[in-house]
C-alpha cells in the first residue's frame, strides 16, 4: 500500500487552474490574500494535493455559496481548529483505549493467578 504525502508539491499553476476550472490569476490572488501558500522554486509555484483541496473548497464557498473573502478566512480558520481538535480527541481515545486494555489485562492476570 502506497501512502501519498498530500503536502508534496506536485502541480504547476496551469495544471491546478485547469483541474479546478479557475483562472491562474484567481489562484495568484488567493495566494496574495494568504488563503493558500504553494511552495516556490524561484518563480515557479508548485501546489500540493492539500493545496488543491483547499483551493477547491475556497472556490466552492465563493462560487456556489457566495461567501466573501472574510467569510472564507473564518471558515478556513474554523476548519483548521476543528481538525486540530479532532487529532487531539483521537490521541486521547488511543490513550484511553490503551489504558483500558492494560487495566483489563492486569485484571485477567489477577483472576487467573488466583487459581
Amino acid at each position: 500500500m502506497v501512502i501519498k504525502d498530500k503536502k508534496q508539491p506536485l502541480y504547476m499553476i496551469s495544471v491546478v487552474a485547469e483541474m479546478l476550472h479557475a483562472h491562474p490569476q484567481t489562484l495568484r490572488l488567493y495566494e496574495r490574500e494568504g488563503l493558500v501558500t504553494p511552495k516556490r522554486t524561484k518563480r515557479l509555484r508548485l501546489y500540493s494535493e492539500e493545496d488543491v483541496e483547499r483551493l477547491g473548497m475556497i472556490l466552492r464557498l465563493t462560487r456556489e455559496l457566495g461567501v466573501n473573502k472574510a467569510g472564507v478566512e473564518v471558515i478556513l480558520r474554523m476548519r483548521h481548529r476543528l481538525e486540530a481538535m479532532q487529532r487531539e480527541i483521537e490521541e486521547m481515545m488511543n490513550f484511553l483505549e490503551e489504558d483500558i486494555r492494560r487495566d483489563f489485562a492486569e485484571k485477567l492476570k489477577r483472576i487467573f493467578s488466583e487459581d
